[in-house]
């Protein structure tokens, strides 16, 4: 049986260290492990080259290489005959290794450790199957390949969604009924605050809606700064990223102002896929799974479109809200609400609120939320246009200019979320109504710093 490259893809997800075998000019033998081994095509692969300097030294005396590579689903090995033939440290595919290896390292608290230094390409003379003395787990069936069908309907049901929360809900959808995965989060980007948060979520205990990652930190990080997709293929050995959070009673929130990040603690596959308009990176869905390999060449195909097609929806949809927004809304006043009064507090430093004591979010959201308690209370109105806040918000915030729909909708969600006493309703593109079971106050200067 002629073997290729390809048929091995599942020796090259980095679960089960590769072997390299070298020799010096004068035949002292060498072994060293690689962490990283990269399928270039059908005839090269790309070695990490980090620490192991005898090993580069005896490549450059001796170019010709032995290299096991082992499968991480059936325990196989794979016998390797490669020479090398170039070693690059810029370029496309030194980036896509460096990205990765940083995701990984970064996991176990060695991001600035384990930096590549080169990566080295070899050219593959002949693949060998190692005869095993033991039997060997049988080959992974697997799931069924991706339907590309339900892709299709999951990519038009996306398209034919106007609102910001359909379109999320819709990707989310398509993750899970496509592509059978049911942890998956949608974070979108905050420009002004430099992170990401998560606006969309399944499958968690705690659904996370308001946590924030940083724009850099880990797996999230790294696709959103790269606007490539990362992913990891077996979570037995590293730190579940986020784990020091350690965040869990709805109390720490008021104390904090941090939402904990969803925990999935029996992950063992991640990947983050950047969600990207015209180059530009707007968010990043993170998807993961108890299963190790979970995510095939195919699956990160299915989930770039899909993330694709919803990042163009969402775009979309906030140039159209804008575009609705022609009529402003008349000033007029409303009746005064029975019910219980309903204190709002509004910390300008980091623009955080609180309703009733209980923390809601912070950010942009919290400033759109003090605009229109501010209109209320000034002008008895109830009823805003997403114009009149991108203006509002614009004069004090520079950097707003798109997201505000995802923004509106953070704040909505975790409203609900919360069983506040005040609830956003959307009554038009572009429009939105802010009800609240009794006569709303404003403290916007507790807590604020000189």
């Amino acid at each position: 049986m002629n073997l290729r490259l390809s048929d091995l893809s599942a020796c090259f997800e980095g679960v089960i260290p590769s072997i390299i075998a070298t020799a010096s000019a004068d035949g002292m033998p060498n072994i060293s492990y690689l962490s990283h081994v990269v399928r270039v095509d059908e005839e090269h692969v790309a070695l990490s080259n980090q620490f192991f300097a005898k090993t580069a030294a005896n490549v450059r005396a001796n170019p010709k290489v032995t290299l096991i590579v082992v499968d991480g689903f059936t325990g196989d090995q794979f016998l390797l005959d490669i020479g090398f033939v170039r070693s690059v440290d810029a370029g496309a595919l030194f980036d896509k290794i460096a990205r990765q290896l940083k995701a990984s390292s970064a996991q176990v608290g060695m991001s600035d450790v384990m930096r590549l230094r080169s990566a080295d390409i070899f050219r593959v003379h002949g693949i060998e199957k190692v005869p095993s003395p033991v039997e060997t787990a049988p080959p992974m069936t697997g799931r069924a390949p991706v339907s590309l069908p339900a892709l299709s309907e999951a990519v038009k049901a996306i398209e034919g969604k106007a609102e910001a929360d359909e379109i999320i809900e819709s990707l989310l959808c398509g993750v899970q009924h496509v592509l059978g995965y049911d942890n998956a989060l949608v974070l979108i980007h905050d420009n002004h605050r430099g992170c990401l948060t998560t606006t969309g979520s399944i499958g968690y205990e705690r659904s996370g809606l308001g946590s924030e990652i940083a724009g850099s930190e880990g797996l999230i990080g790294a696709a959103a700064t790269s606007g490539q997709t990362i992913k990891v293929s077996d979570m037995s050995r590293v730190r579940r990223f986020g784990e020091a959070i350690g965040l869990e009673a709805d109390g720490a929130e008021n104390v904090t102002r941090i939402v904990a990040f969803p925990q999935l603690p029996t992950a063992m596959s991640q990947i983050a896929v950047p969600m990207t308009v015209r180059g530009t990176v707007t968010g990043v869905l993170f998807v993961e799974s108890t299963e190790r390999l979970a995510f095939r060449e195919e699956d990160e195909a299915a989930l770039e479109i899909l993330v694709g097609q919803a990042a163009r929806a969402l775009r979309a949809s906030e140039q159209e809200a804008a575009a609705a927004e022609l009529k402003p809304v008349v000033s007029l006043s409303e009746p005064a609400t029975a019910g219980r009064e309903v204190r709002v507090v509004h910390h300008r430093f980091d623009d955080s609120v609180f309703v009733d004591g209980a923390y809601i979010v912070k950010g942009v959201a919290g400033t759109l939320l003090r605009l229109m308690l501010d209109w209320h209370l000034s002008d008895g109105r109830s009823e805003f246009t997403n114009r009149e806040m991108r203006l509002a918000a614009g004069a004090r915030m520079p950097e707003i200019k798109d997201n505000l729909e995802t923004r509106l909708l953070l704040l909505r969600r975790r409203l609900e979320e919360k069983q506040a006493p005040i609830r956003l309703v959307r009554v038009g593109r572009g429009r939105v109504k802010l009800e609240a079971e009794g006569p709303l106050t404003l403290d916007a200067t507790a807590g604020d710093y000189p």
